[in-house]
């Protein structure tokens, strides 16, 4: 895409200005002389940029707590930045950022700054009929984007929802204005949820049903997202129901025999599953440095070729992302949707619905015979298909939120343990390590109240 010159100028005097200097970037208000977008096109071309938009969007340090790895003492004390390791170990909130930002809570909320500048200035600009698509394409991605990483970081920042506690739980600072002099307190946990969800809503009406590149956000994403959502809110009949409509969009789903295991990294960027792109990576995650939980890689069957696409011969070490490469892939996908929409029908008690879902899915990671899934046993579906999100989703930034929401019914609780340096460490489920300290320097500019941990 040609954006021209002026465009170029505009990008890179907000990037200064949002990304300059770690400890001043909260209280510094753009300078409106500076930062000159004019057009439809000048909007779009900001939220085109995807080393902005589209990577570090998952649940980064929720992923490293997330026990589907291990590391040795050795790689342990080469991860370059501090927090990975606290994260890693779940430490206490004194021990978490020793003087570092949080990572995840940094990126995003510069993320919605960027936002909010976007939406503030293309409300100001009437579009002629000609630019009305434009222009909605523009809102609702930036309303998509703001919304996506609300979400995340109330995975991370949050506790769980619980929808007869959620107006009493803390939610997140509500930053809703591009002025970043306005400090917003806390919201509670509903007003959260209902920002993302009223976000969403509005995407939906706006973006088209599918984009011209998998960067940008489209109606169906907007579905797919309200879907993990509503998943993780525990309504899983308007979980079920947006990915339904995602489903009805876009079905494709790749056929993993047909994958090349032997190459080193064997799933392509873009490719027929992927809805929205997005990315995330942290030093920990380097490939030759991680090794796969045993747990994890024996849930893997003879004849499933997930086993030899997700991981190496040697070392377990993950190379499955779907942006083919060592970065993590953190976006939304048709196979997500099947799981869900396949988990909303079991604890519906469609058990026949439930099942195809999941067979259909699993018939496209299968090489040789495969014999279908069958129960008449409620549990035993709902257990079918807690298990193939586990061997489907790994290390997507999806795991962490899987284990907070799972971990409030005991059949599903799990305790996690990981040994560094002769010492043990245990994360508990329900334990208030599943909520990540915030952010220092926000915690200091606004006031805002620490998480109890």
């Amino acid at each position: 895409m040609q954006i021209g010159l002026r465009y170029v100028l505009i990008f890179v005097l907000l990037l200064f200005i949002l990304q300059s200097c770690k400890k001043d970037w909260l209280e510094a208000k753009p300078n409106k002389s500076l930062v000159v977008p004019e057009t439809i096109n000048d909007y779009q071309s900001l939220l085109d940029n995807a080393g902005l938009f589209n990577a570090s969007q998952a649940c980064g340090l929720g992923e490293i707590g997330a026990g589907d790895f291990y590391i040795t003492d050795a790689n342990w004390a080469a991860v370059n930045v501090n927090q990975e390791r606290p994260a890693y170990t779940w430490a206490k909130t004194e021990e978490f950022y020793n003087g570092e930002p949080s990572v995840d809570w940094q990126n995003a909320y510069k993320r919605v700054l960027n936002a909010n500048v976007i939406l503030n200035g293309i409300d100001k600009i009437t579009p002629l009929n000609s630019e009305q698509q434009d222009w909605n394409n523009v809102k609702g991605s930036a309303l998509f984007f703001r919304a996506f990483d609300f979400f995340n970081l109330a995975q991370e920042y949050c506790v769980v929802y619980n929808s007869g506690l959620a107006n009493q739980d803390l939610g997140l600072p509500l930053k809703l204005e591009y002025d970043v002099n306005i400090k917003p307190k806390r919201s509670t946990l509903q007003q959260t949820y209902t920002q993302i969800i009223n976000d969403l809503e509005k995407a939906a009406d706006l973006l088209s049903v599918k984009p011209p590149v998998k960067t940008r956000p489209s109606k169906e994403a907007a579905y797919s997202l309200l879907a993990r959502i509503y998943l993780t809110m525990g309504n899983y009949q308007k979980a079920g129901q947006y990915a339904n409509l995602t489903l009805q969009v876009q079905a494709d789903l790749l056929d993993y025999s047909k994958l090349n295991s032997s190459a080193a990294f064997p799933v392509t960027r873009f490719n027929t599953e992927v809805i929205f792109h997005s990315l995330f990576y942290l030093s920990i995650f380097n490939p030759p440095r991680m090794s796969v939980v045993p747990e994890l890689y024996n849930e893997y069957v003879v004849g499933d070729c997930r086993k030899t696409i997700f991981f190496g011969p040697t070392g377990l070490n993950f190379k499955g992302s779907y942006n083919g490469d060592r970065n993590l892939f953190g976006g939304l996908t048709t196979g997500e949707m099947y799981l869900i929409r396949a988990e909303a029908k079991a604890r519906a008690g469609e058990l026949t619905g439930a099942l195809n879902d999941l067979n259909i899915l699993r018939k496209n990671r299968w090489s040789g015979v495969y014999i279908d899934l069958s129960s008449t046993d409620p549990n035993m579906v709902l257990g079918f298909v807690l298990k193939e999100r586990r061997r489907e989703l790994p290390f997507r930034g999806i795991r962490w939120s899987d284990l907070r929401r799972l971990n409030t019914d005991s059949r599903f609780a799990v305790t996690l343990t990981r040994t560094i340096n002769g010492n043990t460490y245990t994360l508990q489920p329900n334990s208030k390590r599943y909520i990540l300290p915030l952010d220092e320097e926000e915690v200091q500019l606004s006031g805002i109240q620490q998480n109890e941990r």
